[in-house]
């Protein structure tokens, strides 16, 4: 267990008895636990397979790779029309999260398959991506962002573009992109380390939290 996901999880203003269900049935499954992007990662064969997070209106199972998934049930959300990999499921109850157990159970056991045998979900190229207004409109504004943002690499304009398009309200949209531009002209991905402290690069392991620099 995580010392990182307890502190994420004691931290929680919502949701926390429903993370604490879903961190059980994460780690019943064998599933190694780790923390990533902010939230509780659950890795297999050093893969990501599942994420589990907190929102306002309800707490999410994300699974990694769930295009991947059969999905027989029909019970798995495409959040976005640009999330080609990623599916979630959404929960507002402990009780609703026990129910389905068994089934979520089936689920990360098929997601693990899908990694021993090394399936890969066949991405679109960046062109056929939709990008948000508020993006495209920042674009014409500054061309300095815009080839900077052109210049990263394929997975780092996916990622950037998912998380820009992801709320419903123009404003935080808006808001998102503000926020990293000056990452993005520095030409750092999503989730690099922006800060020298991490010691998994590129990616932010959290270490700024904990270590301070001399």
């Amino acid at each position: 267990m995580n010392p990182n996901v307890d502190a994420f999880i004691h931290k929680a203003k919502k949701w926390q008895d429903e993370l604490v269900e879903l961190r059980k049935i994460a780690l019943s499954c064998d599933l190694n636990e780790d923390f990533k992007w902010g939230v509780p990662c659950y890795t297999f064969q050093k893969s990501n397979v599942i994420l589990i997070s907190g929102f306002k209106e309800y707490c999410v199972l994300s699974f990694v790779k769930g295009a991947l998934l059969k999905d027989s049930n029909g019970i798995l959300i495409q959040q976005t029309e640009n999330s080609q990999s990623v599916r979630i499921l959404r929960f507002t109850s402990v009780e609703e999260i026990k129910q389905k157990q068994a089934l979520l159970k089936s689920y990360i056991f098929e997601a693990m398959e899908a990694e021993k045998a090394g399936l890969r979900v066949i991405l679109k190229s960046n062109s056929e991506l939709v990008f948000p207004e508020e993006l495209v409109l920042k674009f014409k504004e500054d061309e300095r962002f815009k080839n900077a943002f052109r210049a990263l690499t394929p997975g780092r304009q996916r990622a950037y573009n998912l998380f820009f398009s992801a709320p419903k309200q123009a404003s935080t949209r808006e808001t998102r992109i503000e926020k990293y531009h000056q990452q993005i002209l520095n030409g750092k991905g999503i989730t690099d380390c922006t800060c020298g402290l991490t010691k998994k690069p590129p990616n932010c392991d959290g270490s700024h939290k904990f270590i301070r620099k001399d």
